[in-house]
């Protein structure tokens, strides 16, 4: 199941949650249902609700500002639609462009999605050195970013619908 995407009073993205916790938010009255999933149901002995996908708190809450989203494997992955940076096929590892052994960090500039056959050919060498050139460059995503791709995507890589924004 994908998380809730939480906005602050004001409409700006603040976080994602789990479902269980929106559920208990607007159950709560600390925030009310802006999207709801059209087919499924939270139900309980008190409870009949739509799935919540998208909740507004009902107070609005500060938050310090975040300059850069913060690195994960599986956000490299997210990022990259799990597709190989090196061969294009469906990407299972995340791959350091500098190997950590020579030195290269944790970070959205120095990693890419890879599959398991591809990293393991590239090994211990810059992708210049193994001569595998890649397809895209890596890039950091913006805070903003980040938090739509944490919403999940299907298999294809495609957002949800609520969260592609429409074209002016």
């Amino acid at each position: 199941m994908r998380d809730t995407l939480v906005l602050n009073a004001s409409f700006e993205p603040l976080s994602t949650v789990t479902l269980n916790r929106a559920v208990v938010l607007v159950l709560q009255d600390k925030a009310v249902v802006e999207l709801a999933h059209p087919e499924l149901r939270m139900r309980g002995a008190a409870v009949d609700m739509p799935a919540p996908r998208v909740i507004r708190l009902c107070r609005y809450v500060r938050v310090p500002f975040r300059r850069h989203a913060p690195w994960s494997r599986r956000g490299v992955l997210l990022r990259d639609r799990h597709r190989c940076a090196y061969c294009g096929g469906r990407a299972t590892t995340v791959d350091h462009l500098v190997p950590r052994s020579r030195g290269g960090q944790d970070t959205w500039l120095n990693t890419v999605a890879s599959c398991a056959r591809d990293n393991h050919r590239k090994a211990d060498r810059t992708p210049e050195e193994a001569g595998m050139p890649l397809l895209r460059q890596p890039f950091e995503p913006s805070p903003a970013d980040a938090m739509l791709l944490a919403l999940g995507q299907d298999e294809e890589g495609a957002l949800p619908a609520w969260a592609v924004r429409e074209a002016a």
